[in-house]
């Protein structure tokens, strides 16, 4: 197969054209870089571009390609950032190559015979056997029972088919670039969107965590409360108690000083005023410590013991939200469909909501009975009521 300029047939020409640099209209030159757009360029031809008709943003900048204007962001790399493109550079390297092994081919004269009829000119192109021969190897040689056809047909169908294969490897070449670019955004969005996700889910976790800790401190503040309430009455009948023990301790022993008087006139003057004032008091502290005793069950704190099981549940079939997919007839079969038992599916969906309902449901009963308990001790109410109010 011969090879010679590429220049006399459409799809050489074709093929030429894509590998023309659309700025200096000239062969594409090492280093060949391919811009988002999949459009190569000579690295010196895009800097160029970027310094004449770019601009500089932050660290890097942008300028539109020159073939589909399409805007190219550069990092702050400038140039030197963008990909090159080795097969483009590849083909390149080939086309100069052949093209130029394949002009001193074509000056010799001899070349052009046939080797087993010396005499004769090649001028036919056996397609059987894909190699040029003469006509006397066709009519008594041994192609004389293949197809042929004329050495110039066969040698424009050969460049022909040289150029589309070297157009069809461009073009997938393009079509790989394409595919990695595309491919490369993908990864970038799925890191992007999962560090999103995180973040948010981290937030919600804090956020319910606060929750957490704020009502875990408001609850434990009530039952600090109500202990030093509970504890500072206790201990000022403690007080009274050994106010009027220490009282008591007097007037006995001033009785016992009384009792040793032997003499009967100065133990009844004292007697008389003494055992009057003596027995009154007794009388009266007696009267008070009964009336001041506490009630049974006074230190009993179990109408603050709580029930979280059902919270338990609930936080323990957190879970992602499910997107459903827009679906006209299926919105209007929702409604109908509800929760009820005609569908397997739909009861086994709404088994965790009504889990969740139940437990919320729960939780307000025992949170109404706390309000009820609280109402009754100590005059604490409004606190505890404005409190629960605040729960869940």
């Amino acid at each position: 197969m011969e090879y010679s300029s590429f220049h006399g047939d459409q799809a050489m020409d074709s093929l030429e054209r894509q590998l023309i640099c659309p700025v200096c209209l000239e062969l594409l030159t090492r280093p060949v870089v391919i811009l988002p757009c999949q459009h190569n360029l000579c690295r010196k031809c895009a800097n160029d571009t970027f310094q004449t008709r770019g601009t500089l943003v932050g660290t890097g900048g942008r300028f539109r390609c020159p073939t589909c204007c399409h805007e190219v962001v550069l990092d702050r790399h400038g140039v030197y950032g963008l990909q090159r493109n080795l097969l483009v550079e590849s083909i390149i390297d080939v086309y100069k190559q052949e093209s130029s092994n394949s002009r001193p081919q074509l000056k010799p004269a001899g070349h052009l015979t046939c080797e087993k009829h010396e005499e004769e000119k090649m001028n036919i192109y056996c397609i059987s056997c894909q190699v040029p021969t003469c006509s006397l190897c066709k009519v008594f040689g041994t192609h004389k029972h293949c197809q042929v056809t004329p050495l110039p047909d066969g040698y424009k169908q050969q460049k022909s088919e040289l150029g589309d294969g070297i157009s069809c490897l461009i073009a997938a070449n393009d079509r790989a670039q394409a595919v990695i670019a595309h491919l490369e955004d993908t990864c970038r969005n799925v890191e992007d969107n999962c560090k999103r996700q995180k973040q948010t889910l981290c937030e919600k976790f804090d956020h319910m965590n606060a929750i957490l800790e704020e009502r875990q401190k408001i609850m434990v503040q009530r039952i600090t409360y109500e202990q030093e309430e509970k504890t500072g009455y206790t201990r000022s009948l403690m007080r009274t108690c050994r106010e009027h023990i220490e009282a008591t301790s007097k007037q006995v022993e001033t009785g016992l000083q009384a009792m040793e008087e032997l003499q009967m006139p100065p133990f009844m003057q004292v007697h008389a005023t003494l055992a009057v004032l003596t027995f009154s008091r007794m009388s009266a502290a007696m009267k008070d410590s009964t009336l001041e005793e506490l009630q049974s069950g006074y230190e009993n704190m179990d109408h603050y013991r709580v029930d979280f099981s059902a919270q338990e549940r609930a936080l323990s079939q957190l879970d992602f939200a499910k997107i459903e997919q827009k679906n006209d007839d299926v919105h209007e079969e929702e409604p109908e469909q509800g929760c009820g038992e005609d569908s397997e599916d739909t009861s086994a969906k709404c088994e965790p909501l009504k889990e969740a309902d139940e437990g919320r449901a729960q939780a307000e009963r025992s949170m109404d009975i706390k309000k009820e308990e609280a109402t009754d001790t100590d005059g604490t109410s409004a606190l505890q009521v404005h409190l629960s109010n605040t729960l869940l």
